[in-house]
Protein backbone atom coordinates (compact mmCIF):
# COMPACT_ATOMS: atom_id res chain seq x y z
CA UNK A 1 0.00 0.00 0.00
CA UNK A 2 2.61 2.69 0.78
CA UNK A 3 4.17 1.84 -2.16
CA UNK A 4 0.71 2.99 -4.46
CA UNK A 5 0.83 6.23 -2.29
CA UNK A 6 5.25 7.14 -3.03
CA UNK A 7 4.10 6.47 -6.60
CA UNK A 8 1.36 8.49 -6.59
CA UNK A 9 3.27 11.26 -5.04
CA UNK A 10 5.82 11.38 -7.70
CA UNK A 11 3.51 11.41 -10.09
CA UNK A 12 1.36 14.27 -8.84
CA UNK A 13 4.99 16.25 -7.62
CA UNK A 14 6.09 15.45 -11.37
CA UNK A 15 2.70 17.26 -12.78
CA UNK A 16 3.78 20.61 -10.27
CA UNK A 17 6.90 20.89 -11.51
CA UNK A 18 5.23 20.56 -15.26
CA UNK A 19 2.88 23.12 -14.29
CA UNK A 20 5.44 25.44 -12.75
CA UNK A 21 7.62 25.17 -15.58
CA UNK A 22 4.60 26.10 -18.01
CA UNK A 23 4.20 29.37 -16.13
CA UNK A 24 7.49 30.22 -16.27
CA UNK A 25 7.94 29.38 -19.60
CA UNK A 26 4.60 31.30 -20.57
CA UNK A 27 3.59 33.57 -17.62
CA UNK A 28 0.11 32.23 -16.15
CA UNK A 29 -1.88 31.07 -18.58
CA UNK A 30 -6.04 32.76 -19.40
CA UNK A 31 -7.79 31.18 -21.98
CA UNK A 32 -11.19 30.60 -23.27
CA UNK A 33 -12.60 26.55 -23.22
CA UNK A 34 -12.33 26.09 -26.70
CA UNK A 35 -8.38 27.34 -26.72
CA UNK A 36 -7.96 25.42 -24.09
CA UNK A 37 -9.62 22.52 -25.90
CA UNK A 38 -6.97 23.50 -28.55
CA UNK A 39 -4.03 22.88 -26.19
CA UNK A 40 -5.45 19.78 -24.58
CA UNK A 41 -6.10 18.08 -27.73
CA UNK A 42 -2.76 18.78 -29.13
CA UNK A 43 -1.32 17.04 -25.94
CA UNK A 44 -3.37 13.98 -26.21
CA UNK A 45 -2.10 13.59 -29.58
CA UNK A 46 1.39 13.49 -28.64
CA UNK A 47 0.41 10.96 -25.86
CA UNK A 48 -1.39 9.00 -28.69
CA UNK A 49 2.11 9.10 -30.82
CA UNK A 50 4.16 7.99 -27.55
CA UNK A 51 1.40 4.25 -26.98
CA UNK A 52 1.75 3.87 -31.19
CA UNK A 53 5.56 4.38 -31.39
CA UNK A 54 6.09 0.70 -29.97
CA UNK A 55 3.54 -0.39 -32.66
CA UNK A 56 5.51 1.31 -35.46
CA UNK A 57 2.38 2.57 -35.83
CA UNK A 58 1.80 6.83 -36.39
CA UNK A 59 4.64 8.94 -37.83
CA UNK A 60 7.95 10.56 -36.59
CA UNK A 61 7.44 12.31 -33.65
CA UNK A 62 9.73 13.49 -30.54
CA UNK A 63 6.58 12.63 -28.46
CA UNK A 64 7.95 9.21 -27.65
CA UNK A 65 8.02 9.12 -23.94
CA UNK A 66 4.75 8.53 -23.05
CA UNK A 67 5.51 9.35 -19.13
CA UNK A 68 6.63 12.84 -20.31
CA UNK A 69 3.18 13.41 -22.24
CA UNK A 70 0.59 12.27 -19.76
CA UNK A 71 2.23 14.46 -17.26
CA UNK A 72 1.86 17.33 -20.02
CA UNK A 73 -2.15 16.22 -20.21
CA UNK A 74 -2.18 16.38 -16.55
CA UNK A 75 -0.45 19.58 -16.18
CA UNK A 76 -2.79 21.24 -18.89
CA UNK A 77 -5.88 19.92 -16.83
CA UNK A 78 -4.79 20.99 -13.94
CA UNK A 79 -4.36 24.61 -15.77
CA UNK A 80 -7.75 24.71 -16.83
CA UNK A 81 -9.13 23.19 -13.33
CA UNK A 82 -7.02 26.17 -11.75
CA UNK A 83 -8.48 28.60 -13.97
CA UNK A 84 -12.28 27.61 -13.47
CA UNK A 85 -11.73 28.06 -9.71
CA UNK A 86 -10.90 31.43 -10.17
CA UNK A 87 -13.87 31.74 -12.07
CA UNK A 88 -16.35 30.83 -9.94
CA UNK A 89 -14.58 33.01 -6.91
Amino acid sequence: MGNKHSLRNMVLEDINQERNRQDEKWGIQRHDLGTWLTILVEEVGEVAQAMQINKGWGKETDASNLYKELIHVSAVSGAIAEQLLEEQK
